[in-house]
Parts: C-alpha cells; structure tokens; sequence
C-alpha cells in the first residue's frame, strides 16, 4: 500500500492539475470501485457533476478531493470525494478524450483497468486506474474535528501524520513508552501516528539503530521522540525523491515512478552488508509482514 511520501506526491499532483477545475461528467466503468459508496454510481455521478475542486487534502495515507459550486463566491465544500488508493490504485492525468463519453466500457484511449473518469472542464481527464481492485471512490458523509483537524467524518479514527502542525512528537512517543507493544506495531498503528507503513518504519528503525521487535516500555521517551522524528526525516527523503516505487503499481499523476528504492538502507535489502557496520542485513516475520534490520546495530535488548 503506498505510505504516506507516494500519497504526498499524488495529491501534489492533482493539486497542481485539478485544483479550481470544474467537473463536467463523471463515468463509472467498473462499479466494483464503489464498494465504499453503498448509494451506487449513479448517486455519485450525480454529486460530483458541476462541481468544482477547491482543496485536495491528505492525513497520513489517506487522500480527499474537496469540491463546491462554481458560482460561489466562497470556497464552501458540497462534496468531499474519498479516494482509496488500496494495493494498486493511481490517480492518472490524461487528455479529455471527449470519444469515451459514450461508451459503456473503458476504450482504446483508457488504461485497461481504468474502473472511475472525471472529465474537466479544461480538456484534461483524471483516470482512476486500479489492477487489484483494493481500492476506490466514495463520497464522505460530512466533516467531523480529529486530531486538531476538520477531516471526513470516516477519517475521524486517523492520527495526525508527522507532517502535520497538530502532530506533538513528544506526547505520542509518552504513549509508546506506556505499552508492551512492539515499537514497530506501534509506529504502524494509524490511530497513533499515521501515514507510516511497513517500509519507512523499517527505514526510520535502522536510522535510529532500534530494533523494531523490543517493546514500547523498553525504549527511552528520548529515543522514541527521536524514532519518530526520523520517520519525518526519513519520508521527507522520500518525497525528495517522488516516493517509493518497486513495481508498475505505484505512479505519480503524470505515469512517472519515484525513486527513492535506491536510497533505501534497510527495507528489501535482505543479505546485502549494512552501509553502517557491514554486517548482513536479515529478514523476519513480522504482523505478517516482514521487517528488514542489522542484526547487530539494531540488536534486541
């Protein structure tokens, strides 16, 4: 799933594309897209047609579109369009392609497993294109204040993101060091700290020399502060880089991968010497995931 650098590189993205055009027309060509919005396609074509997009907002790795009326003197939302990226899913720039209008399945202009197109009033088309169909569109049911932030109410359980103005390094690393969790699972707990997935934990880890299995109560509130201020680090890295891509599945809105595989120093480097000590970098089952560390700068106490 794409953490939160390659979620921040998508909103970016259409930020700069999207951002006070009008949405003509919306089709749906896949509705197994919709399975987040139980009023069914029509229902959100309907909302979303005429509208304009005035914020494109992120909280951790998950991505809303913000939209009002066009003859409103005011920025003043009707429409919060949740976009769920799942496994696979891209949000795709593409010209307007006026001739798919028509058509009841995607055509020859269409990436094969585009499922949702908004057409823009400026000639340009925003594709939802997704292999695995884990994710999709919904539109939310109103705003709710979370976290220090007003966010859709179905965002109201997600923990401001290291990013973010509200989020205090301080005072979550105080409720780490109060668990016997793993500090791993603890850093990958949305409603927690969100936006850290299984790859920059393992990046932030290695940087701070914290083995990712020891419990929160084990590790100093000093260092936990520190584990999480490498996470911001660590992604700000990333987003200096467009992301993190391993594979065809993750682009930015223009088709363009990131690149900052290359500059990882632990995460899928199984077998390979730390660039730190030269020791072989291992691999072990984790939450059923895995966890890339230095069996001997991040030793378990």
């Amino acid at each position: 799933m794409p953490e939160l650098p390659e979620v921040e590189m998508v909103r970016r993205g259409l930020d700069a594309h999207i951002l006070d055009r009008t949405i003509e027309q919306v089709r749906i060509f896949d509705e197994r897209a919709l399975k987040r919005h139980p009023y069914g396609p029509r229902d959100l074509e309907a909302r979303l047609q005429g509208l304009k997009v005035v914020a494109v907002d992120r909280r951790g790795k998950f991505l809303w579109i913000s939209a009002g009326s066009p003859s409103s003197g005011e920025s003043v939302v009707e429409e919060q369009l949740m976009v769920h990226l799942g496994m696979s899913g891209q949000m795709l720039i593409a010209a307007d392609g006026r001739d798919d209008r028509s058509q009841q399945q995607p055509g020859a202009a269409l990436h094969r497993h585009t499922r949702i197109s908004a057409y823009l009033d400026d000639g340009l088309r925003l594709d939802f294109v997704d292999q695995r169909l884990f994710g999709g569109w919904s539109l939310s049911e109103g705003e709710v204040e979370a976290h220090g932030r007003r966010v859709p109410r179905e965002m109201a359980h997600i923990a401001a993101d290291p990013f973010e103005a509200v989020f205090d390094a301080g005072a979550v690393a105080r409720r780490m060091k109060r668990s016997r969790a793993a500090v791993k699972s603890l850093l990958l707990q949305q409603g927690l700290v969100s936006g850290i997935g299984n790859i920059y934990a393992d990046e932030a880890l290695w940087r701070m020399k914290i083995n990712g299995a020891r419990e929160g109560a084990s590790v100093p509130v000093t260092k936990l502060t520190g584990l999480l201020n490498a996470s911001r680090e660590v992604m700000t890295d990333a987003l200096a880089e467009g992301g993190t891509s391993f594979d065809s599945l993750y682009r930015h809105v223009n088709g363009e991968s990131g690149y900052f595989a290359r500059s990882l120093q632990a995460y899928g480097r199984t077998g390979e010497p730390c660039s730190r000590c030269g020791t072989l970098l291992v691999k072990e089952q984790f939450m059923n995931r895995s966890s890339h560390f230095c069996p001997r700068c991040q030793r378990r106490r």
